[in-house]
């Protein structure tokens, strides 16, 4: 799981619910602390059990170039609430989230990036074509069902102990199990650890099967992406262990997208690499903006 390094949100970030017609969503939103917000907005959408504390590290120096910016939790995510629709969490209908998402803040067209099952996630939301969208930032993604074996074995082990009916005491029971002791291990600050518990508690049961499933079966849709008429950045880390460095990079030219590899990161450069990785995408999403 995506773990962020400091939970303290700096200056120019604050916790925000945006409604929407899917329901509130929790957000972090970051403005320019020095300036205004001239260019174009970006939201970012986070990967399988991650949340929008995943790009904290990230926010005050994109907006800090002149933009509003948005980290999000998917529904059923952490705080923001969940459906006992099984149907609510496919890619398509989370893709449907994010652009209701998007309309909802009503900062015209937006830079939209999309880590890991969230690139997944994101791809819908371009591909339905609902609201108008700048750019798009797949960042270790993939052009289907997740790769890397670690990543299978955890999503499938995942489902096998949630079974068919997952419920909120059954995910307690998992973390104690499964989950306490191993994140204990790695020696993470206390309130860091805390919040690994917390968040991944507060996730919807049913939620949390269905993403499980989905970012380990996706299909590939890149040729249909290709189509889309707007520009694409494949950002990853050199170490990625989810999808593998050229997989990656094969789908980067079958997209015809930029392509960034962050040194000294793997599954996570918004977290290993925070200022390496906010200057790549200031840079292409500076580029993409109108003329």
């Amino acid at each position: 799981m995506s773990t962020p390094r400091f939970l303290t949100l700096p200056p120019g970030v604050e916790r925000v619910d945006v409604t929407t017609p899917s329901g509130p969503v929790a957000a972090l939103a970051a403005s320019p602390v020095v300036g205004g917000c001239e260019l174009h907005a970006a939201v970012l959408v986070p990967g399988f059990t991650g949340s929008k504390e995943d790009f904290i590290a990230l926010l005050q120096t994109l907006a800090q170039a002149g933009r509003r910016v948005y980290a999000i939790d998917l529904p059923g995510q952490y705080e923001s609430p969940g459906s006992d629709d099984p149907e609510a969490y496919s890619c398509a209908a989370l893709g449907g989230v994010v652009a209701d998402f998007v309309d909802a803040v009503d900062q015209g067209p937006v830079h939209l990036l999309g880590h890991s099952f969230g690139g997944l996630v994101t791809r819908e939301t371009v591909l339905a074509a609902e609201v108008p969208l700048l750019s798009l930032t797949l960042m270790s993604s993939g052009p289907a069902g997740v790769e890397g074996a670690s990543r299978v074995n955890d999503a499938e082990r995942l489902m096998a102990v949630l079974g068919g009916s997952p419920t909120r005491e059954l995910m307690n029971q998992i973390w104690w199990a499964h989950f306490e002791e191993p994140q204990q291990a790695r020696g993470l600050p206390e309130e860091i650890h805390v919040f690994l518990r917390e968040r991944m508690l507060a996730n919807h049961p049913l939620g949390l099967l269905r993403m499980a499933q989905e970012v380990t079966s996706a299909s590939d849709r890149t040729a249909e992406l290709a189509a889309a008429d707007l520009p694409k950045l494949v950002l990853y880390g050199e170490n990625d262990d989810a999808w593998s460095p050229q997989t990656q990079s094969d789908m980067a030219k079958r997209l015809g997208a930029q392509r960034v590899v962050i040194p000294d990161a793997a599954h996570s450069p918004n977290v290993e690499a925070p200022e390496t990785t906010a200057s790549a995408l200031t840079s292409f999403w500076n580029g993409a903006e109108p003329r």
